[in-house]
């Protein structure tokens, strides 16, 4: 399974994502967009958004922190 977000500095549901992450033992990978611009633009190119967090989930993207889709994902 491979996990990315894509965050920024002061973003709080990048926060409670990662917080979810990691009580649930889900390893994964964070791009802070601020940082990076190439992955900024990956971003958009995969979301359709600039807003954060976009979390990718084995190809299933899912933009802000919605708990039961991440959920979801992570059970496929």
């Amino acid at each position: 399974m491979t996990v990315k977000i894509y965050t920024t500095t002061h973003c709080p549901y990048c926060v409670q994502a990662k917080d979810f992450f990691k009580k649930n033992n889900v390893k994964y990978t964070e791009i802070n967009v601020e940082e990076d611009e190439a992955s900024a633009e990956e971003m958009i190119e995969k979301s359709g958004q600039m807003g954060v967090p976009v979390i990718d989930i084995n190809g299933q993207i899912i933009v802000g922190f919605n708990k039961p889709a991440i959920e979801k994902a992570l059970k496929e």
